[in-house]
């Protein structure tokens, strides 16, 4: 990680595989943010692509304004090398980590450079919105989906999650894991994990067959880092449990409650799926 006495105060990294028709959006949502006092930086690390994310992205420069941004461009894919090069170039005493079709509102960083400029190590993201997809089966999930207690407990800090340089200084390189957002999280204590009131926009994939694909490998994340770091689930934040909250959400959103287990037993009848999808 580089430092020098022009350093912005936040570096946002970008990890982006394949993300044609999403990054060009991200991007200029993040560079109509709020100042950030003492400046910003964004990094995009394209890994593996075979589309026109780079392109795209450089489109982008022009509305960049106040920010810096820098295109890597990697051969191999794989997210956790996405962001050790980001970070290997990131210059910003505070670090983001923004999934490339997150949709920041203009506050949201100025926010977080704030809450974590102290000096003992600390994390922080946003409040969640999962906005309406287009698809109908994606649209009733959404429904039962936003009122999983995950989203309203603590710092769920999906798609958005950032730090500063004495929080990062907690592990060394990006294990090769699946659920890289679990393994920062719960890092940090609930204590020391922060929300700040702005908002994030953090999009559902569309489709039955594409919600099966993202649920199996989120539910392969969670069992991995139960099985390699068992020790950091004493961090997890106190939940509600129990049938009590999903009879509730069920009465809200019954035909969405139909499609979350019909999605939790196609995972079910079909273990497996580690091949890349997005985190949703």
């Amino acid at each position: 990680m580089l430092t020098d006495k022009t350093a912005p105060q936040l570096s946002v990294i970008i990890p982006a595989h394949n993300e044609a028709g999403m990054i060009g959006a991200c991007l200029r949502a993040l560079f109509a943010s709020d100042p950030v006092p003492g400046g910003a930086e964004v990094i995009v690390v394209a890994n593996g692509c075979r589309d026109t994310t780079l392109a795209e992205a450089e489109a982008c420069r022009a509305a960049a304004r106040d920010w810096s941004l820098t295109l890597l461009d990697l051969p191999q894919g794989g997210k956790p090398g996405a962001l050790s090069a980001g970070e290997a170039v990131a210059r910003g005493a505070v670090l983001a980590y923004l999934d490339a079709d997150v949709m920041v509102s203009p506050p949201l960083l100025r926010q977080i450079a704030k809450a974590l400029d102290r000096p003992e190590p600390r994390y922080a993201s946003g409040q969640v919105v999962i906005p309406a997809p287009t698809n109908r089966f994606s649209r009733l999930y959404a429904n039962f989906y936003r009122q999983v207690p995950f989203f309203h407990s603590g710092v769920p800090g999906c798609g958005l999650f950032a730090m500063n340089r004495a929080g990062r200084a907690r592990w060394g390189d990006w294990p090769g894991i699946i659920s890289d957002d679990t393994f920062a999280r719960l890092q940090f204590t609930p204590r020391e994990r922060h929300a700040v009131p702005a908002r994030y926009d953090w999009p559902l994939v569309e489709g039955f067959g594409a919600l099966v694909r993202v649920r199996r490998r989120q539910d392969a994340g969670v069992a991995e880092i139960a099985q390699r770091y068992p020790a950091l689930l004493a961090h997890d934040d106190t939940r509600p449990s129990g049938p009590g909250w999903v009879l509730r959400a069920a009465l809200r959103a019954p035909l969405g409650f139909l499609a979350y287990v019909a999605v939790a037993l196609a995972v079910r009848a079909r273990r497996g799926g580690t091949d890349w999808a997005r985190g949703r």
